[in-house]
């Protein structure tokens, strides 16, 4: 049995979280099962956007913690390491993913999500990288990631005190982009999933890697990644079609992704 399952509805990947009796803590086995499930999408190519959720009431309520209490200090770095690369293959993913973080994302469930391009939230999500009150450090990438996303001094306030936010608070700290009321998660997720994937995908992958690519370097590299992502994008018959539509203001009828 898989940790990880893997749902296709249309060119939509659905990527489920499943061990709900551990609340999806993520051990050795599920991180093996997860990097096994990206690389099934990446190959896929009838899957163009993803969506990684959680089964039951969590998404991801951290590493295994009766797993990790016994680690010397090279097998911590180990299982850091291992961690990190798994979600640096998600980060990567040539398709956009989309969290949506249904319950519990905290320490390693935390990391995750923000591995995810796109996170939208349940009113009853909780986020935050308590490790500290364990005794260690996030070791999924939590203290590059996060710093990123909402800022030094946030970053540094819910790291030191290991404190717990709401939905709520993770959205006004521009943590989620969203968040709906639970049973409405999965729908408005699968909604934005299906807009992103009536786009011309060439143009949808090369804007995700520019972004990304952009974020690790200075302005003046950056914008060279835009330039190149730009120019090859003349190249596609996609682009072609939709600006000769757009010209003589006709409607055109989808892409042809390429």
């Amino acid at each position: 049995m898989s940790f990880v399952e893997l749902e296709q509805k249309g060119h939509v990947g659905i990527l489920t979280m499943n061990r709900p009796e551990a609340l999806n803590a993520l051990n050795e086995q599920v991180l093996k099962d997860l990097d096994a499930a990206l690389d099934a999408v990446e190959s896929n190519e009838e899957i163009w956007v993803v969506i990684l959720t959680g089964a039951g009431r969590s998404f991801v309520a951290g590493a295994d913690i009766g797993q990790m209490k016994d680690f010397s200090a090279i097998q911590a770095k180990k299982f850091g390491a291992y961690g990190n690369q798994v979600f640096l293959k998600l980060e990567h993913l040539s398709k956009p993913v989309i969290a949506a973080v249904n319950g519990f994302a905290l320490g390693g469930g935390c990391e995750l999500c923000m591995s995810c391009d796109i996170r939208l939230a349940s009113e009853k999500a909780k986020f935050g990288q308590p490790e500290v009150g364990l005794g260690i450090t996030p070791g999924f990438g939590g203290t590059q990631r996060l710093a990123r996303i909402v800022g030094t001094s946030n970053a540094m306030e819910l790291i030191l005190t290991a404190k717990v936010i709401s939905a709520a608070q993770a959205k006004e700290l521009g943590l989620v982009s969203h968040v709906y009321p639970p049973e409405e998660l999965m729908e408005q997720a699968i909604q934005l999933a299906e807009s992103i994937a009536a786009n011309a995908q060439i143009a949808v992958r090369q804007s995700k890697a520019a972004i990304r690519r952009g974020l690790q370097t200075d302005m003046y590299t950056g914008t060279a990644y835009e330039t190149e992502a730009f120019g090859l994008c003349f190249a596609t018959e996609d682009q072609k079609d939709a600006m000769t539509a757009f010209v003589n203001k006709e409607k055109l009828e989808g892409f042809k992704n390429r």
